[in-house]
């Protein structure tokens, strides 16, 4: 196979979570040029739609499915839709997660554990009800999109970044559990250019993050789902457990 052959993923069936918008979009369509058939679930369907129009303009089949991962009995909808719709899966993205700074002197308990529900139980739970369809498949691909507030050591982010690095661990605690049938890696994001940062980021504080990246700028959506697509194609083949930090070479935080 040549090494261009090994970046496709004809007749694969990919479960993305958060694929309305952001890194979710960019890796479900990423995956669609591959070749592979996708379905699309966030909370908003309308967004998931939309992405999954977009999908089959590229000729691939694509399903559109709203889910709170939050929710057990929405995940295992999610997946019971995806095999009716598809008849398989064979990939999983659990992109969908997120949450802001937190006081530790005010967060809760109990949000804090939604914080873990939200990142990690969640990533968890799917991949618990992906892996049986993976392996009847004959072999799977599982990717986690953890964050590099993972390794970041900052004030403020106690719930985000203790989840993400538990993400993390479970990526490569998981890859043990489920080789050689399926392999299971991360990718670890610096800043990237979406809704979310940029509503959440005055333009000052942008151009203060890109200048503190060795390379200059804010990541696209695009630079991650280029990453995505290594893992989850034959041109990985030989890599499990593993993290790729897609952070535009930051050994730290770059928001100033």
């Amino acid at each position: 196979m040549s090494i261009l052959n090994r970046f496709t993923l004809e007749g694969q069936v990919a479960v993305i979570t958060g694929a309305g918008r952001g890194l979710g979009r960019a890796i479900a369509l990423a995956y669609a040029e591959a070749g592979a058939d996708v379905v699309c679930s966030a909370r908003t369907l309308a967004d998931v739609e939309a992405v999954a129009d977009e999908i089959r303009a590229l000729g691939r089949r694509a399903l559109a499915v709203s889910c709170d991962v939050n929710d057990q009995s929405q995940r295992e909808a999610l997946v019971a839709a995806a095999v009716e719709g598809m008849g398989t899966i064979t990939h999983l993205v659990n992109n969908a997660g997120g949450s802001g700074p937190n006081d530790p002197l005010k967060m809760s308990p109990e949000d804090f554990a939604g914080v873990l529900e939200f990142n990690v139980t969640s990533a968890y739970s799917l991949t618990q009800l992906c892996v049986p369809h993976m392996r009847a498949a004959g072999g799977g691909n599982v990717i986690n999109i953890t964050s590099g507030a993972a390794r970041y050591i900052q004030k403020h982010f106690s719930a985000y970044g203790t989840a993400k690095a538990a993400l993390t661990h479970m990526t490569k605690l998981l890859a043990q559990d489920f080789s050689p049938e399926v392999r299971v890696n991360a990718i670890a994001p610096g800043p990237i250019r979406t809704a979310a940062l940029e509503n959440a980021a005055p333009a000052a504080m942008l151009k203060t993050m890109a200048k503190n990246t060795p390379l200059q700028r804010i990541g696209e959506p695009e630079d991650i789902a280029a990453a995505a697509l290594y893992f989850a194609t034959p041109a990985s083949a030989w890599v499990t457990g593993k993290v790729i930090e897609v952070d535009g070479g930051a050994e730290g935080s770059v928001w100033g």
